[in-house]
């Protein structure tokens, strides 16, 4: 997704979601973000939380870059490409982008990329942590996301 500061500068942010917990993992704001940088994001997300089987994502040039396809090639993670002009194959994180568009970004002026990444921090824990969802049970991503690591440990 892309915002723009107060003078008119843009920048982007990258959000990375967990279609199973609905955790947000990442919300990576920055004046622009390439392949290498996402892929740099990716590694710190796989060292913390293990790796995924597959990533889903539209086709945006950082995603669909050399790096990426690299990455995928030494890391063993699938990527699945929605297909161009249909968003509804990634229906959750559609509407997670939405939602971040309308009570983040909307709602805020952002004169520079300090204070953005603040608020979007502050956004992201909000949602991860206090949000109940119905597909969860009606239990924030974090509670869930932490009753699942149990189960599995338990396991």
């Amino acid at each position: 997704m892309s915002d723009a500061f107060t003078d008119g500068r843009r920048f982007r942010v990258l959000a990375v979601v967990d279609d199973f917990s609905r955790e947000c993992l990442a919300l990576v704001a920055d004046t622009s973000l390439s392949g290498l940088r996402v892929t740099r994001e990716l590694d710190a997300l796989l060292a913390i939380r293990g790796r995924p089987a597959t990533i889903v994502s539209d086709n945006g040039t950082e995603l669909t870059s050399m790096a990426v396809l690299k990455w995928c090639q030494q890391s063993g993670v699938e990527w699945h490409y929605i297909a161009p002009g249909k968003p509804m194959q990634n229906g959750f994180v559609e509407s997670f982008n939405g939602r971040f568009r309308d009570e983040c970004l909307n709602e805020t002026l952002f004169s520079s990329l300090g204070q953005a990444r603040a608020a979007i921090t502050s956004w992201k824990e909000d949602y991860n942590v206090n949000r109940p969802h119905s597909a969860l049970g009606n239990r924030s991503p974090a509670e869930f996301a932490a009753t699942i690591a149990l189960e599995t440990a338990a396991a």
